[in-house]
């Protein structure tokens, strides 16, 4: 059973706090550890912007071990977009984060939310008027949900 989060209208001044407000909704759902938002920014820090992946979307996750508890799976869309740094998906308005307990569940879920994603869940939740229908599109995408 995936956990789902969402969070709309979500403000954040930079790309480290789009990142922790994302990964604290798995938190807040009960998905991942207290420890989760910051291991999510570390990678971002020790990697770059490599989770920025099509315009405007980042996907924020951190290894299994660094808190994952459960599969869980959210959407934070923000009221202002924020920079990155990528040089061609900059700014991002929506992220979605992940986690999970272990390496196998890691790979499926983000496999899981790759083909999403092709099928257009960006434009979907996108278009979803509040934090329900986000909840609910991603919950669409994610059919273990």
């Amino acid at each position: 059973m995936t956990v789902i989060a969402a969070n709309d209208d979500v403000a954040a001044c930079d790309w480290r706090e789009a990142v922790r407000e994302a990964a604290a909704a798995l938190v807040a759902a009960g998905a991942a550890g207290e420890g989760y938002p910051a291991a999510c920014e570390r990678v971002v820090e020790e990697n770059g912007p490599y989770i920025v992946l099509t315009k405007g979307l980042a996907l924020v996750h951190a290894r299994p071990e660094d808190g994952g508890l459960a599969v869980g799976v959210g959407v934070t869309r923000l009221a202002a977009p924020v920079e990155f740094g990528h040089p061609d998906n900059d700014p991002v308005d929506l992220l979605l984060a992940f986690c999970t307990p272990d390496p196998d569940a890691h790979v499926g879920t983000l496999s899981a939310l790759a083909r999403s994603l092709s099928g257009g869940l960006a434009d979907r939740l996108r278009a979803a008027p509040g934090r329900e229908d986000l909840a609910r599109a991603l919950k669409e995408a994610v059919p273990d949900a």
